[in-house]
């Protein structure tokens, strides 16, 4: 009796699971296969721009690294390319690139894609490189890789990059919050509204040209404060709490919930001036 029973529920079950794979449609189900068995599909977004000087330059949402070149000329170079293991994985994100000579916007968004597609698609990847004029105002928030930027005149907003930052040095006010990864910043000049890091899980480098003055406030720091300049002053008041000046001090350089250590170096740039400096006063 038990075994007709087991017999009769097989049976059953099977029923369901015909009733259930005859109204799915397979044509959904085959597309979503055929995508990942796909090769990699590649595309590439080439635009230029002529920007006025200070001009906003906004990039965000992008799931890959950004590489920023700068130089004395007007003109923005936009290149962007995407990756994906299908044409129709491509649709998962999509750009947007808007400009005029004071606007430069980089978006990243999500596409119109299927319900298979949108849970169990890959997303695609992409990779920024932009040759733009060295005087702009720099902001970037969510960025899944690694940020690099030449010298900029002027100030920067870096939020929420998973990868390290390099920025070869900017000039004016500075902000850097939730990013997870090492930073390298060169600091020419610290506008009055100073220089904000927070949320920082990274060991930190600022590398600083000769003449600079700020005020330094360092709190909840889960690692050290280390600088042997000669323009810097520190002092420890306590565990994870640091407070000093630069030169004869001035505007604020602050820092908070910083998991790892923070160095205050000599500017590369500055080290070649004293050092040509140098020279020619040997020569005389």
């Amino acid at each position: 009796m038990k075994r007709i029973l087991i017999l009769v529920a097989l049976v059953g079950i099977a029923g369901v699971a015909g009733i259930v794979r005859s109204h799915t449609k397979a044509g959904d189900f085959d597309k979503f296969v055929s995508r990942n068995a796909a090769e990699d599909t590649r595309e590439e977004i080439r635009q230029s721009y002529e920007l006025a000087p200070g001009a906003s330059v906004e990039i965000g949402n992008i799931n890959g690294s950004i590489k920023i070149e700068t130089s004395d000329s007007r003109t923005a170079e936009v290149l962007i390319e995407r990756r994906a293991v299908s044409q129709e994985a491509l649709t998962r994100r999509k750009i947007s690139v808007e400009a005029d000579a004071n606007n430069l916007r980089i978006h990243g968004e999500k596409g119109d894609v299927g319900f298979f597609e949108r849970f169990f698609g890959k997303n695609p990847s992409e990779r920024i490189t932009l040759k733009l004029p060295r005087q702009i105002a720099l902001h970037t928030k969510g960025v899944n890789g690694a940020l690099i930027v030449s010298d900029i005149d002027g100030p920067v907003d870096v939020r929420g990059v998973n990868g390290k930052v390099q920025i070869s040095s900017f000039s004016g006010a500075g902000e850097f919050k939730g990013i997870n990864g090492n930073m390298s910043v060169g600091v020419k000049q610290v506008g009055s509204q100073g220089l904000e890091l927070g949320g920082i899980n990274g060991n930190i480098e600022l590398q600083l040209v000769d003449k600079l003055d700020a005020d330094i406030d360092i709190h909840g720091i889960n690692g050290s404060v280390i600088e042997d300049l000669s323009d810097v002053t520190l002092d420890r008041t306590k565990h994870g709490k640091y407070t000093g000046r630069i030169g004869n001090g001035g505007s604020p350089i602050n820092a908070k919930g910083i998991n790892g250590n923070i160095r205050f170096t000599r500017s590369p740039v500055a080290v070649e001036t004293e050092s040509a400096t140098a020279g020619d006063k040997s020569k005389e």
